[in-house]
C-alpha cells in the first residue's frame, strides 16, 4: 500500500520519483499495489500498474473547487483527480474513490454528495471508501484563527463527541446517521461502500481499503499457517 500515513504522490515526487523506484522494485516481483493519493501525477506510473494487479485509490471529497481549495490547499484541483481516475479507468486499471473526510455542514449535503458520486460511477470508479472527518488536537485552535465561523458550527458539531486515540470523533448517532444516509447514494449507482474507522462494519459491502480487487493474489506472500 502507497501509501497510509502521507501522499505517495507529494510535488517533490515528480523531481525525485522516490515512489516510482519503489513501485519498480514491488512490480519486478508482481507484488500487487494499492496506491493511495490525491494526485494526477499517478498517471505518470500507469506502464508499472501493467506489470501486476493494481488498485488506485484517489481522494475526492467535493467537486466544488473552493471548498476543495480550503480543505486541501496543496492538492490538485478535484477536475483533475476526477479525469485521472477516469484514465485510469480507461486504462484498464482498477479504480475507487474516497469520499474521505466527510465534514460535517461541509461536505455532507445528500444532493451534493450523490452529484459527485455520480460522476464518480460515470469515469469508471469500482468502489467508494467514505469516513467522518477526525480532527487531531490542535485543529480547532487552528480553525478559530482562519474562520470563526465555521470553528463555531464545527466545534459545537462535535462538543457531544470523545476522543480516540489522539483523534475527535463525532458521536455514534451522528456518525451512523450519517454513513446511513449516504450508503444508499452509492449502492444506487451500482458501486460498492465501506467506510473506515467507524465503527460500523454491517454497513459495509467490501473491504475498506480497496484490496478487495486484487486481495487474491496476496495469497501467495502471505504464510497463513504461522509457521516460519
Amino acid at each position: 500500500m502507497l501509501s497510509d500515513c502521507t501522499d505517495p504522490y507529494q510535488p517533490l515526487e515528480r523531481k525525485y520519483k522516490i515512489t516510482r523506484k519503489c513501485i519498480e522494485v514491488l512490480t519486478k516481483h508482481k507484488f500487487p499495489l494499492l496506491i493511495v493519493t490525491k494526485s494526477d501525477l499517478v498517471l505518470r506510473d500507469i506502464d508499472l500498474f501493467h506489470l501486476t494487479p493494481t488498485v488506485v485509490s484517489i481522494t475526492v471529497t467535493t467537486l466544488d473547487e473552493k471548498t476543495a481549495k480550503f480543505w486541501e490547499p496543496n492538492a490538485p484541483p478535484p477536475k483533475l483527480r476526477i479525469a485521472a481516475l477516469q484514465k485510469l479507468a480507461e486504462e484498464g486499471i482498477t479504480t475507487t474513490a474516497r469520499v474521505d473526510p466527510i465534514i460535517p455542514s461541509i461536505n455532507d449535503n445528500t444532493e451534493d454528495f450523490e452529484k459527485l458520486v455520480k460522476v464518480l460511477a460515470e469515469v469508471g470508479v469500482k468502489q467508494i471508501t467514505t469516513s467522518t472527518f477526525k480532527p487531531v488536537r490542535g485543529f480547532f485552535k487552528t480553525l478559530r484563527r482562519l474562520n470563526y465561523g465555521l470553528y463555531r458550527r464545527l466545534y459545537s458539531l462535535y462538543s457531544d463527541g470523545r476522543w480516540i486515540l489522539g483523534y475527535k470523533y463525532l458521536s455514534d448517532e451522528k456518525r451512523r446517521r450519517i454513513m446511513e444516509r449516504l450508503r444508499p447514494i452509492v449502492l444506487k449507482y451500482g458501486l460498492e461502500f465501506s467506510s473506515c474507522r467507524e465503527g460500523f462494519p454491517e454497513l459495509n459491502t467490501t473491504l475498506c481499503d480497496g484490496t478487495a480487487f486484487c486481495r487474491d493474489m496476496l495469497d501467495r506472500f502471505v504464510d497463513y499457517s504461522g509457521s516460519e
